[in-house]
């Protein structure tokens, strides 16, 4: 958008009038009442159909019940948590074969390197007996 233009948008997200009101010039007041009202009709109808795609009704019933709200939250929270653990113990996993079977090369400088922080992980998990 360019600076300095300011576009108006109407119910429809446009910049420009309803279907209705396209190629009528002139007075607004010289549109019949029941053009006017079916334009209204029309766009409140879109407007409605917006908000209810946006799921507005059902979080301001979440905004309206706290107890609901903190439960959900935990219950995500939860599930994230768990997802990254999960995640990592499978990555750090990985990481550990892989360092595995490259120490079992025996590349020089590299498989030694390797080799001592794969025995040092395995000491580490030797020591700790949940």
């Amino acid at each position: 958008m360019k600076q300095g233009r300011s576009v108006r948008l109407n119910a429809h997200g446009l910049d420009q009038p309803p279907a209705d009101f396209r190629g009528i010039s002139g007075d607004p007041n010289e549109i019949p009442p029941e053009e006017k009202l079916n334009a209204v009709y029309r766009l409140t109808t879109g407007l409605v159909q917006q908000m209810e795609k946006a799921r507005i009704a059902e979080y301001t019933q979440l905004l309206n019940s706290p107890w609901r709200l903190v439960w959900l939250n935990v219950l995500s929270g939860t599930a994230r948590g768990l997802g990254i653990a999960l995640g990592f113990t499978f990555f750090a996993a990985t990481i550990i074969y892989v360092l595995q079977v490259l120490g079992a090369l025996n590349l020089p400088i590299i498989g030694d390197y390797i080799a001592d922080i794969v025995r040092i992980v395995q000491h580490q998990l030797e020591l700790k007996t949940f």
